[in-house]
This record gives structure tokens, sequence and C-alpha cells, in this order.
């Protein structure tokens, strides 16, 4: 039986923004979970905050824009611009109250464990000291006191930097006058959290937080003037970057001009300490202009810095989760040469419960390898010290020619992408930056080599980015395969990105913006036909995102031809199930656990011809028209086998997955069925070459 409908039910589509508010609220529900181990609640806390910062960063102040732009169409789940703005920022605040309820408890139960956040007031005379004098040492030289007067205009504030608003007076002034205002940024390139020493015969470890501190000490920096009420703001601004591609010169150089207008954002969002003085709030409200989306906290601004918390506590395991040892792939185990074990079989990776060491080691080895001809491949997000941009220059350095295609506007990472491609081309590599208006987000790596009976490539395709540091932490799919027609199709990939190609016809993948959406349609029609026939009709589909409205309405038709449809999404979606003559044969569950989901997997029944593909694309617009993407299928039947056991694995958890009901709610999955954890379920399964679909 369905749902029963609300009134943003009304539309056969679920918005977007607001599904993705719901998505953090399931993660904040992970930091609410009392069975999860305390630090562990704790890092949740702290994605609610990162993932909130760049939503409304991004998605916010587009919708912003529109509005300022006089922007009043509505969208395709009925929403205005406007009328959008308002609910989310309802909806966000009342998030925020959540988080900080969440964070008390915490906070209480971190405290029976003898781990304390401990005001600078509540310190007894020893610790005091000891504070004092970090403070003089470390602290107060790297401040700097900002007045806001006549002569000095308000300075630049950084997005999301906590600074203090600090009110002023002198003895000799008349009340009735406006008082003294001036501006403290807390630094960031300090310690958020500052260990106290321990009480006498006490093991307990207390914390303070730096600005916290700072305003205990705030008289220090503002001599002959009484500080009358201190407290903390946070400004986000839009960090959304406005290239004109099609004009720039060097996009290198235009991304770095853009990085630099983002500190000047227009403001999206203001948070403020409870209890800030109305003087300070009205000169934060004249200066950035922000009417709406003012958020007042009950608590310390920006909970991010818990992340750091679990690896800054020593003896304190039993309030983590265990480490877990990434197994190295069982096919390479004792194999010099990889390429000649690629000779003979595919490989199938899946992170983290498989070590991302094999996909270094197959670069590396390519390198080093006197044989190999060429490597080509895609970057999108990489680690700080990637042993991959290693490889990669000793394989220039070495005269092999070496062909990298770099995202430059992976967003939040340009900067880092800039120096990586600046280092690569320095080592002698070809360097690309992709096509002009698409983001290069396909994930795969080709090597050309010679051989006795001629020239072999070898592939690499994966689901997530070529980044060891997320390998453990998200669950990807990575594929090694020395299949000839995956190897043309990859040579013309990348022949397509680099130079002028005409477009492929394709023998194995679907490549977006080209063909993917449309073979894709393509594949689910076919479904149906099935259906209508009494053949085996089955999708099921493992991604981060639906949102595109073609593609939900290509799968509710499906659905209405009888295909039974099964959805693992872990963030938005679009597509509201279980409804009537609609979608009742579609099911969305996701998943929010120890690890974040990112594998995109979609499978066909086919009429009992299975089809597994990868993907580095989720099924939202800008996926499958705005980006290079590509869908991969697996060739080899002992694959496609291990990769549907992990789909129905995530299908069976009914201890992470919730549901989404055709009202928009997620309910958590409630059965009789033993318990059944997905993650966990996948760390205790050695091989996943050798696992076999139950019949």
């Amino acid at each position: 039986m369905a749902a029963p409908r609300d009134k943003e039910a009304s539309s056969n589509y679920i918005n977007r923004d607001l599904s993705w508010l719901e998505f953090n609220l399931r993660v904040l529900e992970e930091a609410q979970d009392t069975e999860m181990p305390l630090l562990e609640r704790a890092k949740f806390l702290s994605i609610v905050s990162s993932n909130l910062d760049e939503y409304m960063s991004v998605r916010v102040a587009g919708i912003k824009d529109q509005i300022k732009a006089g922007y009043i169409k509505k969208d395709f789940t009925g929403y205005t611009p406007a009328g959008l703005f308002k609910r989310i920022t309802k909806r966000a605040s009342k998030m925020v109250n959540e988080q900080y309820k969440s964070y008390r408890d915490v906070s209480r139960q971190l405290a029976k464990e003898g781990i304390l956040f401990t005001d600078y007031e509540d310190l007894n005379m020893s610790q005091r000291k000891a504070m004092d004098i970090y403070f003089h040492e470390i602290v107060f030289p790297v401040l700097t006191p900002m007045a806001v007067d006549q002569s000095r205009p308000f300075p630049l504030v950084h997005t999301q930097a906590v600074y203090l608003a600090v009110v002023l007076s002198k003895e000799t002034d008349d009340p009735e006058e406006e008082p003294y205002f001036a501006i403290v940024q807390v630094p960031s390139n300090l310690a958020r959290m500052i260990e106290v020493p321990a009480r006498s015969n006490s093991k307990k470890h207390e914390f303070v937080l730096l600005e916290n501190l700072i305003e205990h000490h705030i008289q220090t920096l503002f001599s002959g003037y009484t500080p009358q009420a201190v407290h903390g703001f946070r400004l986000t601004r839009n960090a959304d970057l406005t290239l004109n591609e099609e004009g720039a010169e060097d996009l290198l150089e235009e991304i770095e001009k853009e990085l630099r207008r983002r500190r000047w954002g227009t403001a999206v969002r203001l948070e403020v300490q409870k209890g800030i003085h109305p003087y300070a709030l009205g000169r934060l409200q004249e200066e950035f202009e922000v009417a709406e989306n003012i958020m007042e906290i009950d608590g310390p601004l920006d909970l991010s810095f818990l992340m750091r918390l679990s690896g800054v506590l020593k003896g304190f395991e039993h309030l983590k989760y265990k480490p877990i040892e990434p197994k190295y792939p069982v096919e390479l185990l004792e194999v010099e040469e990889i390429f000649e074990k690629l000779k003979q079989q595919d490989i199938l990776l899946y992170h983290p419960y498989e070590s991302f060491d094999a996909v270094t080691d197959f670069i590396v080895q390519a390198a080093y390898d006197a044989d190999v001809l060429a490597i080509k491949m895609t970057l999108y997000r990489v680690s700080g010290n990637s042993p991959l941009i290693q490889a990669l220059a000793r394989a220039a350095e070495s005269g092999k020619q070496v062909t990298v295609v770099v995202e430059l506007k992976a967003r939040f990472d340009e900067e880092r992408n800039i120096a990586w491609a600046r280092k690569l081309e320095q080592a002698g590599c070809h360097v690309v930056y992709g096509l002009v208006g698409l983001k290069t987000h396909a994930k795969i790596t080709l090597v050309v080599r010679q051989e006795p009976e001629g020239l072999r490539r070898y592939v690499h395709v994966g689901t997530g980015n070529y980044n060891d540091s997320t390998a453990k932490l998200y669950t990807d799919i990575g594929l090694f395969t020395s299949h000839p027609i995956i190897g043309e199709d990859a040579s013309a990939l990348f022949n397509e990105v680099t130079g002028y190609s005409a477009p492929h016809n394709w023998k194995a993948f679907g490549v977006a913006p080209t063909d993917m959406k449309d073979k894709l349609f393509e594949k689910i029609r076919r479904e149906a036909k099935h259906a209508s026939e009494g053949k085996p009709a089955h999708i099921i589909a493992k991604l981060n995102s639906v949102s595109n409205q073609e593609m939900i309405d290509e799968l509710y038709e499906a659905s209405k031809a009888g295909v039974k449809i099964d959805l693992i999404v872990r963030g938005i979606c679009c597509l509201r199930p279980g409804v009537e003559g609609l979608s009742e044969n579609i099911t969305v569950i996701s998943i929010v656990d120890r690890f974040l989901e990112h594998s995109r997997i979609i499978y066909f029944a086919n009429g009992g011809d299975e089809e597994v593909y990868l993907s580095s694309a989720d099924w939202m617009t800008r996926n499958l028209m705005k980006r290079i993407e590509l869908i991969c299928p697996v060739f080899d039947k002992d694959l496609r086998k291990s990769l549907i056991r992990i789909l129905e694995l995530s299908l069976n958890d009914n201890v992470k997955a919730r549901k989404l009901q055709s009202n928009s709610m997620y309910t958590r999955v409630v059965n009789d069925s033993p318990r059944i954890r997905s993650q966990f379920e996948a760390m205790k399964i050695k091989s996943w070459k050798k696992t076999h679909r139950p019949l």
C-alpha cells in the first residue's frame, strides 16, 4: 500500500534541493545512532556541517542568484526559486537545531568517557595559567583586531571562517552614543581544539576551543576600551565559479582569476552565536546585505572540527570503529607482472575492502616497463601527495607518451589540480584540460604496450576518482581488462577528448554527452518490451543521485509496463516511488553507513541474458548532458555475478538502509530477516571473484 501523500507530494517528482536536505538528515541520523561508536558519531556531526556548507555555497547560492535576476518560472517539481528558497531555509534551520541537540548529547556522552569541551571560566587556576601562556605566546601574535568606523571600512570577511564580533565602549562615552565595533578572525592556521593540561589525579582530556580562549582575552586586543559583548559569527559566500570558457585564451589562468574572485562572492548565509548583541547583528546584516537565512547557533560555530577529534585522542579505540585493512586482490598476489595476469583474465576491485594499491601498482609498473609505449589517464580529484602523479611524471621523463586529462573545474579542488597540472607539464606529460563547456568526469586509464604478438591495450575503468585517500573511505568499483573492444573504445575516447575526432561508433562504451543517455533509454525500453512478452525484466541501479526528468519519466513508463525496478540511491532522488498507476514497481533505498556509498552499478535482466555496467555517471542532467562520462560493460560472467552479489547485499540491508516513501520521506527498513548490514558483510568476504548469485 502506498504511503499517504502530503502537500509536497502533489507533483510526480521530488524537488532536488529538498531531497538533498533529506539526505543530510540521514547523515545526521547516523550521529544520533546510539549503537554507533561515540567518536564516529562525532565525525558524522562534522560531515553534516561540511555537507551543509557546500550546499549553501553552491546550490542555495544559485537559487539566490535566480531570485535576484527576477526568475519566477517553476521547475519541473513545481517550485519557483523564491518558494524553494523559503522552504530550504525553514528545513535547514530545523536541521541545524537538531544537529546541535545531537552535539550536546554527544558531548555529554564524551564527558562520561573523560573527553570534555570546557569553557575557560571552568578551568582551575593552574589550567588557566597554562592557557594564558599559550594565548600570549602562540595566539596573540597571530591575531589582528579590525575596527570598523568612518576611516576604516569593513574588512574582507572570508567565507566559512569563524570570526568574533566585538562591541566596545569607553568609560567617558555617553551611554546613548553608538558603540564601537570591531571584528577578529579566529586563526584557521592554529588548532581549533586546544588540549588543556590535566587536573591533578585526573585522566580526563579537556579541550578549550580557540575562539573561547580569544574571547576571554579580548581585552588585550583593545586597550583603553571596554568590551560590552563578544559573539562569534560565520559567513558563507557564493563559491560557484562563473567561467567564460569560450572567450578564455588560457583556461588555467581564467580559473585562477575566478578563484580569487570567489573570496568576494555574495553572502548566502550568516551564522551567529546565540544571544548575539543586537548592534553587532545589525552591523553584520547591513554589511553583508543578508535579511534571510540567518542562523542563530546554540553551540560552537562550524562543527567540522569534530572530524579531528578521534585523531588527537589516544587510548580511546573502544569509541572508534576497528580499522580495516584493505585486502590486496587475490588474483594479483604473488604476481610479478600485472600485465601478464591481465592477458589471462579481467580483474574486479571493490574499494575500500580491496586495496587501491593495486591501481597504483598498475600505473607504477606501466611507468617502469620498457615495453609500455603510452599511458593515458583522466584525473578529476587526486590526493594531496598522490603516488600516481609521481609515477606519471617518471613515465614521461623516461620517454613514454603520457597524456593526462586534468579536470581543472573539479569544485573546491581547482587549486590542487592546477598545481598537479603544472607539475605534470614540467615532467614532460601532455596535459589536456578537457573540452570547452564540459567537465571530464570519466575515470579511465589506458596503457599501450608493445608485445611479441603486437600492440595490446590495458584498461582500468572505475566508478571513483584516482584518489588513494578517498579510496579508503568511499565504496567504489574498478575493473582491469585487456579486452580488445574496451581497449579500442578507450583509445577513441582519449582521441575525442584530446584532438579533433568525429563521434566514434562505440562498441562497448556509452559516452556522455553524445550517446550515454540514449543507450540507457534504449535498455530501459528493452526491459519494458521483455516485460510485455513475459520474459525476465528487472533493472537494478546503484547510484549517488537520480534527478534528470527524462530519465525518471523513462523509469515510470517501464514501471507501468511491469518492469521491476530497484534503485539504490545514496543522495538525491527526484523520482517518487510507490505511486499508484505510475511507480508501483519501483523501490528506492538509501544506505548511509561507515563508508560513503559511491559506486555506480547498473543491472539489466535483459530477458535472461543479464548485462551489468560500471559507470562514472549519476542519472543527473549534468552527468548525462554536461560532462564527459562513460558506462562500461562487464563481459566476464563471473565478475558480473560478483557485481550482482554486491547489488543484492545492498538491497537486503535492513540495518542502515532507508526506504523512500511516496510522500518523499525516508523510513528505516525493518523486517523479520536476520540483520544484514551490507558494508559489514562486505568486509567478511575474502574475494568478490568467488561469490555467486544465489538462484
